[in-house]
């Protein structure tokens, strides 16, 4: 292990025994949210007592899902800091070339017939997102927004779908599948306790490999589509490319453009 820093970026769909409710996804007026911010602890704690244990000197836990205030803090291990709350201005504050790796955490396939809470940042807003004509997730543009910095993504843990996803996008990552998606609201988990247990065995495993991992990059600009459920969203949408022109329509929902770093996702 070269770089001793990591960073943990922890949503909740993807955990263990998270299923959300019907017509709600997961948000803290559902029944398993409370548990999901139970098991998002635990699979962020076995994550960062892997890495001290492999030698690193500081870890980076992000609680990145909604408002970004689920996790209990302090069952966490101390010598985390913590990335919390909302209206910061870029995703994975801190991060910097010093940094070895980043660790998904309970994240979530894009949208997929089957998997598990499947949505691209608001399951109410967005149908899908593109990056050169390849549909993308959470996962993959929080990974090019970390290899601008030479970080590569090493682990990830969630439903089928999303490491299957992982694995296709990632050389090399370490996965651990916590669930077998059945339906958006429904699937066959692995037992939470058990979860934790591999997933503190395969962040070590993803550790100890972190050198030979390669961060995820794609050419500069590249071509961003965007998806939306509703006509009026993309009417809207205020997306410009890298001739400060709003996005072309190419349907009625759909808008595209040029733009030249991921970071520009967010200035919707």
């Amino acid at each position: 292990m070269t770089r001793k820093k990591f960073y943990i970026s922890v949503d909740l769909e993807g955990m263990a025994c998270v299923v959300g409710a019907y017509g709600k996804g997961l948000s803290p007026d559902t029944p398993n949210y409370q548990f999901a911010c139970l098991q998002g602890t635990r699979e962020a704690n076995a994550a960062a007592t892997a890495l001290f244990d492999s030698g690193a000197d500081e870890v980076y836990v992000w609680d990145c899902h909604a408002m970004g205030v689920n996790l209990d803090y302090d069952k966490l291990d101390k010598r985390c800091s913590i990335v919390m709350g909302s209206g910061m201005r870029k995703r994975f504050p801190d991060i910097d070339e010093s940094f070895g790796g980043i660790v998904f955490l309970g994240y979530h396939a894009y949208d997929t017939s089957e998997a598990t809470l499947a949505h691209v940042y608001s399951s109410a807003t967005f149908q899908y997102q593109k990056i050169n004509g390849k549909d993308v997730g959470e996962m993959q543009v929080d990974a090019l927004i970390a290899g601008r910095y030479g970080v590569p993504p090493i682990f990830c843990a969630g439903d089928n779908y999303c490491v299957a996803q992982a694995k296709e996008s990632f050389d090399g990552i370490v996965t651990v599948e916590t669930k077998k998606a059945l339906a958006w609201n429904s699937c066959i988990s692995k037992h939470p306790i058990k979860c934790c247990e591999e997933i503190y065995e395969g962040v070590k495993k993803a550790a100890a490999e972190a050198d030979k991992m390669k961060p995820y990059t794609v050419g500069e600009p590249f071509e961003y589509e965007v998806r939306y459920k509703r006509i009026e969203y993309a009417q809207g949408c205020t997306y410009r490319d890298i001739n400060n022109n709003l996005f072309e329509r190419t349907d009625a929902y759909t808008r595209k453009g040029l733009i030249m770093k991921p970071e520009h996702i967010f200035e919707f």
